[in-house]
């Protein structure tokens, strides 16, 4: 059976490399990739064009009874020809993490998904590409379910060790199932822990929780300001591989310089999933050793909202200026055509009794 094998990536494109892992015992061996196996997606959404995740994975919505198709491609930088089997497995996510399943364990996404070519021969220093094909029933239940491809190429037993090695690369599919639109994806940054690693260095837990409706792969950073002496400090990236699942809370740890102050810091925290951003903020400050309490964030006020409230001040007085003008000018228009309708000493005009018209004498 194939071994288990935890799928990490960082965000941009980038190339996977394989590593070793021991098929009787799903430990990795501790050697170089016997096999520089890359793997990469060639094809994303048309709506997508700017989430960095939908370069990565392949993350979808699809109605029952659709099928999509993405192109992918195996990369090969040793310096011979390799044979490599291209599948699909079962994934979960626990714990923060996103796990391939043992083998080619199923689920119900990796029996709608077919690679093709199933198997390969990529020539030294060269490439092919597969293409992946997922076919959602008419009868799929809704939800999100996830998955891997894998590309696999294994050695056999050397100087009669026993021991078959097995490199693999892999990429993650995350498939939303339902009616309409996809889901929402949400979370929130609720808290944030100052602490200190082993070797002393300072560092921030911040807690997410998703409230959405899709899992979340987490990247960000982390600014200080507001320090001793109106120091400043960052950005500081936040240590990539952590997804949220659906209704989980995780930890996104960021690691900082062992030459910043205990503090106390303004610490402004920025965290993305695809094109999803929440920004959070809270004074913190570090221990000498451990960890402080966790201290409750709140949202950074953001200046583009007092400039949107000025403008829509502007608009509401040139709006009544302008209202107050065509009043005047309507009332100015009224009187003037009532002057030339009744001009003073006109026909209309009454006349007292002893009025006497043309022609009229005395009597």
């Amino acid at each position: 059976m194939r071994s288990m094998l935890c799928i990490v990536a960082s965000v941009g494109l980038c190339v996977v490399v394989g590593v070793p892992v021991d098929a009787s015992t799903g430990t990795p061996t501790g050697q170089l990739p016997a096999v520089g196996l890359g793997l990469r997606l060639l094809d994303a959404p048309s709506g997508a064009a700017n989430d960095p995740r939908a370069q990565l994975y392949i993350v979808d919505h699809l109605a029952p009874g659709t099928l999509i198709q993405r192109r992918v491609e195996v990369s090969n930088g040793t310096a011979s020809s390799t044979p490599v089997v291209l599948y699909s497995a079962a994934a979960t996510i626990a714990d923060g993490a996103f796990l391939g399943a043992p083998g080619d364990t199923p689920n119900d996404l990796s029996t709608w998904t077919s690679v093709n070519p199933g198997t390969s021969t990529v020539p030294a220093g060269g490439n092919v590409t597969a293409t992946v094909t997922i076919a959602v029933p008419a009868d799929a239940a809704p939800g999100e379910q996830y998955g891997v491809v894998w590309a696999e190429a294994s050695s056999g037993p050397t100087n009669g060790g026993g021991v078959t090695q097995v490199s693999r690369v892999g990429i993650r599919l995350y498939l939303s199932v339902g009616p309409g639109g996809a889901p929402a994806a949400n979370f929130t940054v609720d808290s944030l822990t100052a602490k200190r690693t082993a070797d002393g260095r300072p560092s921030v837990i911040a807690s997410v929780h998703n409230n959405g409706g899709r899992a979340l792969d987490m990247f960000g950073t982390l600014e200080l300001s507001g320090g001793p002496g109106g120091l400043s400090a960052g950005p500081f990236p936040a240590s990539l591989g952590t997804t949220v699942a659906i209704g989980a809370t995780e930890s996104v740890m960021i690691v900082l310089d062992k030459q910043v102050p205990a503090g106390p810091w303004e610490a402004g925290i920025t965290l993305h999933s695809g094109l999803l951003e929440r920004r959070a903020q809270a004074t913190i400050t570090f221990p000498d050793a451990g960890s402080s309490p966790p201290v409750e964030t709140k949202t950074p006020e953001s200046g583009w909202l007092y400039v949107a409230i000025a403008v829509l001040v502007v608009l509401l007085l040139g709006a009544a200026a302008w209202l107050q003008l065509r009043y005047q000018r309507r009332r100015r228009i009224t009187a003037e055509f009532a002057t030339r309708t009744h001009p003073m000493g006109g026909p209309n005009t009454e006349q007292g009794p002893e009025a006497k018209h043309p022609g009229q004498g005395s009597s």
